[in-house]
């Protein structure tokens, strides 16, 4: 079993920036693929970024290109979203996800075996 935590989300003003961590326990954090997505208010949940078990590899929703930076601490065993001039349209609560297979930087949420509680995000205008 894999459990996540997220935490850092937050309100803020249109422009500003948050860290999202996401704290991992259970199995070997160093030897899976990790994800960020998103659900706004009446909308399907959508990829937000990846990154391999190495952190050698990222991939990126095209929105979030130069804006938001994931990375991770396989020491801390924590994974971070970096999210820089933030807009009204990025409110969402932001998940986490642990992929154990071999998909890599997947942006499919099939992808994924394990899921955070999620964390609020709000972006006032």
């Amino acid at each position: 079993q894999v459990r996540l935590v997220e935490s850092g989300g937050g309100l803020v003003q249109a422009g500003g920036s948050l860290r999202l961590s996401c704290a991992a326990s259970g199995r070997s954090f160093s030897s899976y693929h990790m994800g960020w997505f998103r659900q706004a208010p009446g909308k399907e949940r959508e990829f937000v970024a990846s990154i391999s078990w190495s952190g050698g590899r990222t991939n990126y929703a095209d929105f979030v290109k130069g804006l938001f930076t994931i990375s991770r601490d396989n020491a801390k065993n924590t994974v971070y979203l970096q999210m820089n001039s933030l807009k009204p349209e990025d409110t969402a609560v932001y998940y986490c996800a642990a992929d154990l297979g071999t998909s890599g930087t997947s942006t499919s949420q099939l992808s994924y075996d394990y899921w955070g509680q999620g964390t609020q995000v709000t972006v006032s205008s």
